[in-house]
């Protein structure tokens, strides 16, 4: 399958007057459905100023619609496209019954009913993190077994805040559940779901 993101078709000149770049960048390969052109300039350092940009819509799209993409509009420099935290984190699974066992009556994780669990071509579920979520996926890990550090906080992992990792000690024993404690000394253990996914769960306050 090709990638959804596709080699920047990216156009340079140079400014006379602030001997800075001015860069055009296409990313409508991004999409089949819209075009993005991004406008700025590039300082000596590398550092991008006064970036804008402006969408257009391909297809299916009255023209009244795309009215107010004919001014660039001004966006922050470093997010441009508006990242605000993370939705969710896929977690692999041989089988979604014993994860949930894991999930749900040992960590105490809680499904989010409203999330479909029929839509996808596989079986999975997704789970309340605070406000974010893991979704489970019953598909084939392609990550070898051998060779993982023992230390959780070493491998691929997510990490979960909690109020007391002294409480989740408690838990993890009670289930025979191995764990290693953060090397750092800070208070933070690892340990490994039934798929030897790594989960970092680290203490905060508040």
């Amino acid at each position: 399958m090709a990638s959804l993101l596709q080699p920047i078709n990216a156009t340079v000149r140079q400014s006379s007057e602030t001997e800075e770049q001015v860069s055009l960048l296409d990313f409508s390969s991004v999409s089949r459905n819209s075009s993005f052109k991004c406008y700025g300039k590039i300082g000596r350092t590398g550092g991008c100023h006064g970036i804008f940009f402006t969408t257009r819509a391909k297809g299916g799209i009255e023209p009244d619609v795309l009215e107010k993409d004919k001014e660039p509009i001004e966006v922050d420099v470093h997010n441009h496209y508006g990242a605000v935290g993370v939705h969710h984190v896929g977690v692999l699974c041989e089988n979604l019954e014993r994860s949930l066992h894991f999930y749900l009556n040992i960590l105490g994780l809680k499904i989010n009913e409203a999330r479909p669990h029929n839509k996808l071509p596989y079986r999975g579920a997704w789970l309340w993190v605070g406000a974010e979520m893991i979704h489970l996926m019953e598909l084939p890990d392609p990550d070898p077994l051998s060779g993982r550090p023992e230390h959780g906080g070493r491998d691929r992992h997510t990490c979960i805040g909690i109020r007391d990792v002294s409480k989740l000690k408690v838990i993890l024993d009670k289930a025979g559940i191995p764990y290693t404690l953060s090397k750092s000394g800070r208070p933070a253990i690892s340990t490994r779901d039934p798929d030897a996914n790594a989960l970092e769960f680290t203490q905060v306050d508040g």
